[in-house]
């Protein structure tokens, strides 16, 4: 059985392929015919009896190729590759997107189709640094229907379908699934917050007004879902509204609201959302006021901290404008609220062991003591002084 050719085999090249550059390298390597026209389409041309001069050297058919010192061990990767059985298993050959990129730099120019499709499957299905990306923007448009699948990663999102996976995913994420569902739900909502997150990029949605709309619709349907749970929990007998599963519940709802005063945050449609937490005030403060101080509901207290602090801060800031009869009810309200659940919260965190959960920064705390300070300050009250101030601190 006749063995396989192999690059470098003087004894059985017909062929010297003499790589050279214009800083003056030159180096040879012994080649086959047979391999060099079936691969590429230059070397079928430069070895045909069209070409009109043809060197030889070494007794043998010499083809020169020229090029830059930077793209030299490309050519010489390109070369093995030649002498390879390329079928899409061997991914290890490439050595990287850098190296990749170099020979299918080379395969485009030496014209092979093999290596130019293996090298974009390659990658395709490879993750591409920033640079890496501009090199790509440079070599693959002249590829033809082989850059294909390369440069759907890099063209421009289709904003039709973008806003289409947006509103499917803010209906989702502002819906209250079974608890099994949980882990999608929350996924939905760190994908929705990439969407609208502006870094050295633009976001992917741009926030017009359909995609306002929606978003206040379905926080809406979200806070109605709340208010009628508070209802519930407030008709039904005290025992029972603070079983276990009615509970979780409650958390989940302030954790889904918690979220998206986040979203109209950044999309700046907070006034309605505002509104409904100062309409419900009362009421969530009398549902977790009625509870005995167990861990869970000492959970619950520093959840609706939470939600109010957000919702404080953008009145206190003026961020959402209320009238002065909101804002003093606001103040009346989630201070004596903060006052008595901050020691109960810090006990809880500091005694228990399984309780890391509960803990919430201290800067929290600080804002919030800023923030009645700035909502005091608006009202038309005798000026607050040192007492107002221990008071508030304390």
């Amino acid at each position: 059985m006749k063995e396989p050719s192999r690059i470098g085999d003087r004894s059985t090249s017909d062929v010297v392929v003499r790589l050279r550059t214009h800083e003056g390298r030159d180096d040879w390597f012994y080649c086959h015919s047979l391999i060099l026209i079936e691969k590429s389409k230059y070397f079928a041309d430069r070895l045909s009896e069209d070409w009109p001069t043809c060197q030889i050297l070494d007794s043998r058919n010499c083809v020169e190729v020229y090029c830059e010192e930077s793209d030299f061990d490309h050519h010489v990767n390109f070369l093995r590759l030649l002498y390879v059985v390329i079928d899409g298993s061997l991914e290890d050959i490439w050595h990287g997107v850098k190296n990749a990129l170099g020979i299918l730099r080379v395969a485009v120019e030496l014209e092979c189709a093999q290596i130019v499709s293996a090298c974009a499957n390659y990658l395709e299905a490879m993750p591409w640094e920033e640079a890496e990306e501009d090199e790509i923007l440079k070599i693959i448009p002249g590829m033809g229907s082989k850059a294909q699948p390369i440069l759907a990663r890099v063209q421009p999102v289709n904003p039709t379908a973008v806003l289409r996976i947006f509103l499917s995913a803010i209906k989702f994420a502002t819906s209250s699934p079974p608890s099994a569902m949980n882990d999608l739900k929350t996924s939905a909502q760190e994908q929705l917050e990439y969407m609208l997150t502006e870094d050295d990029d633009a976001p992917l949605l741009t926030a017009d007004q359909e995609v306002k709309f929606e978003v206040k619709e379905c926080v809406k349907r979200l806070f109605t879902r709340f208010t009628n749970m508070l209802e519930a929990l407030l008709c039904g007998p005290v025992e029972s509204a603070y079983e276990k599963g009615k509970m979780q519940s409650f958390q989940s709802y302030l954790s889904d609201l918690s979220w998206a005063f986040q979203i109209l945050n950044k999309l700046e449609i907070m006034k309605e959302f505002v509104n409904s937490w100062v309409g419900a005030s009362d009421k969530i403060v009398l549902v977790v006021e009625q509870a005995s101080s167990v861990a869970e509901i000492i959970e619950t207290k520093s959840k609706v901290i939470e939600v109010a602090a957000k919702v404080l801060e953008a009145i206190g800031y003026g961020n959402v404008i209320l009238p002065t009869a909101k804002r003093l009810h606001m103040v009346k309200v989630w201070l004596p609220f903060v006052r008595i659940t901050k020691p109960l919260i810090d006990s809880a965190t500091t005694n228990s062991k399984d309780a890391p959960e509960l803990k919430i920064d201290g800067e929290l705390w600080q804002s919030l003591e800023s923030t009645f300070v700035s909502m005091v300050l608006t009202l038309p009250i005798r000026r607050p002084g040192r007492d107002f101030d221990r008071m508030v601190r304390e």
